[in-house]
């Protein structure tokens, strides 16, 4: 096969499993809360909610046995096998959150979403690292951009589309459709080949000091430090404020419709067409000036917002707002994710990515709680001026960053 015909293959695959990966999640987290809203779940209760994400943090607990255990016969890669299963066994779960409606029964709901978020995390740990190991270094910044294409359409899936469908044929539907579209992806797994790695240890008596090796070595990476910090920070202020976005509409007198169409599908499209555009213009304009110039769009966008809000802007003006988070959040997410596709070592691409998921997982569920509460107590301003202003910050961190990971991105290092 042609090997750009079978890297466009490539591209396409991961790209859908990274959309059916997160469209479930999405819904779980960003569409569930609107009708959270309604049935009179307050701030808080949202954002506690949010703790059945916490798998999330412990990715690189998770990647130890897709890194060190084959599954399946000698035909089937590493990767490829984890990926599979934990894809069908993620579809599983979707069916039974689905069996019947649970928003009055918040334990089992809870739990529920826990193991969700639990198969979602791990699934996407050999995922990546498949498409690391598979995909060119120059497809890195591409496959980026075409995975936070995928999170913004699974906005759109999760976050309008199955609303919709949930309105129209009640709780079951929507989670049926989405473990449909896992099943597809993993026959997709299926059909791909797996290059063999270099052997890797296999020896568990010392787990703990081997993570600790790995961490270490992660780090000794040129510009590995500064991009760790700021993978930190970079994304999950105006990720919060996307969190909060539909929630704020409704307070603020837009009916649910509206909302589901307007930002959950309006304002994935713009994400997702933003990630796409982001991925080439980073590669024309150069890391050293990508890095603030993305972190200065989400201030930009946070800020908008923030005095939107707080002059009682018109619903026009508020949507304005809400787009402009939305490209804010395409180009960092893209930005993001293609860095952490470079910063991973041969051999050990399970581990390194489980690592920055897992520090890129940790702020995004923090801060989203920490806004909570300042929604509720100091008011939707409130929680929006201390967003922007921790996005300031982030902007003269990367201006500070941005030469040293730029060198090591494009010389070839990382």
């Amino acid at each position: 096969m042609n090997e750009r015909l079978r890297d466009g293959l490539h591209q396409a695959l991961f790209g859908w499993l990274n959309l059916a990966l997160t469209a479930p999640s999405v819904y779980l987290w960003l569409g569930l809360p609107l009708i959270m809203r309604q049935h009179g779940w307050s701030g808080v209760d949202i954002g506690l909610f949010q703790l059945a994400g916490v798998p999330a943090v412990f990715k690189f607990l998770l990647a130890a046995p897709v890194e060190r255990y084959r599954l399946g016969g000698v035909r089937t890669g590493r990767y490829q096998a984890w990926a599979v299963l934990l894809c069908m066994a993620f579809a599983l779960v979707l069916c039974l959150v689905g069996r019947q409606e649970l928003l009055s029964s918040r334990a089992e709901l809870f739990g529920l979403a826990l193991l969700a978020a639990l198969l979602a995390t791990w699934a996407d740990i050999p995922v990546n690292a498949l498409a690391i190991k598979l995909l060119p270094a120059l497809q890195r910044l591409r496959a980026g951009g075409i995975r936070s294409a995928a999170l913004s359409m699974g906005a759109i899936v999760g976050g309008g589309l199955m609303l919709l469908v949930q309105a129209r044929w009640g709780w079951r539907a929507p989670f049926w459709l989405m473990a449909g579209g896992l099943v597809a992806g993993a026959i997709g797994l299926c059909l791909v080949h797996e290059p063999a790695a270099s052997p890797v240890g296999t020896s568990l008596s010392a787990p703990e000091g081997l993570r600790l090796r790995d961490f270490r070595d992660y780090l000794a990476q040129p510009a590995a430090r500064p991009w760790t910090a700021l993978l930190l920070l970079y994304f999950p202020f105006i990720g919060a404020a996307w969190f909060y976005l539909k929630p704020l509409l409704l307070d603020h007198g837009f009916a649910v419709r509206d909302v589901a169409l307007v930002v959950g599908v309006g304002g994935g499209l713009v994400a997702a067409v933003a990630s796409l555009l982001a991925a080439r213009l980073i590669r024309s304009a150069g890391l050293s000036r990508a890095v603030p110039a993305c972190a200065g769009l989400s201030f930009a966008a946070l800020a908008a917002l923030t005095l939107a809000v707080a002059l009682q802007a018109g619903p026009a003006m508020l949507v304005c707002a809400a787009l402009l988070v939305a490209v804010a959040m395409g180009c960092a997410a893209t930005l993001a994710f293609g860095l952490m596709m470079h910063f991973t070592r041969r051999a050990r691409e399970a581990v390194d990515y489980g690592t920055q998921a897992s520090l890129f997982s940790l702020s995004r569920l923090a801060v989203p709680l920490l806004a909570g509460l300042l929604l509720d107590r100091t008011g939707a301003v409130g929680m929006l001026l201390f967003l922007s202003a921790a996005m300031a910050g982030v902007v003269v961190l990367s201006l500070r960053s941005r030469h040293r990971i730029a060198e090591a991105v494009w010389e070839g290092r990382a």
